[in-house]
């Protein structure tokens, strides 16, 4: 019998457009089965990097969101603690976990750069693009700025 395919949707939120110059704010993720149940997620705050600058388009951004940056900022843990967790988040899905991915959001992107850096490995088993998926898996709501989600949702905590 196959593994169980595990569709992992993800949002982020960054201080700019490209991953090392500029920090990974936010992740957020959920994991579907093929049918669009949510199994369980993952969601946490992770510290700038160190050197790393605030790009200035998202400093224009961040500042008519106040709220926004600092529910961003809080509880926020290093960017190792938090990819290392993720990664076993990951891992413990079982099964075939795969990566869905936006061609036209940076999600993968930041994603990738930080699995590498911080964990050392990509554990998904693959990815595809969102498009590929079924409505109910691109559906699910996964965050909880205002700018995003006018309505207060409650992710599970690493």
């Amino acid at each position: 019998m196959p593994p169980m395919q595990f569709y992992v949707t993800t949002h982020i939120h960054t201080d700019g457009p490209i991953p090392g110059p500029h920090s990974l704010l936010t992740l957020a993720s959920a994991a579907h089965t093929g049918d669009g149940t949510v199994v369980s997620t993952f969601s946490a705050n992770i510290r700038e990097l160190p050197g790393a600058t605030l790009h200035p388009t998202a400093l224009e951004n961040w500042r008519s969101r106040a709220e926004d940056w600092l529910s961003t900022r809080r509880a926020a843990r290093p960017p190792a603690q938090v990819t290392n967790a993720y990664a076993s988040w990951v891992q413990g899905l079982g099964g075939a976990p795969v990566f869905v991915t936006d061609p036209d959001e940076p999600d993968h992107l930041f994603c990738y750069w930080y699995l590498q850096r911080f964990a050392g490995r990509w554990p998904f088993r693959g990815t595809t693009s969102v498009t590929e998926v079924d409505d109910r898996i691109r559906a699910t709501p996964l965050c909880t700025l205002q700018v995003c989600c006018p309505e207060p949702l409650v992710l599970a905590a690493c």
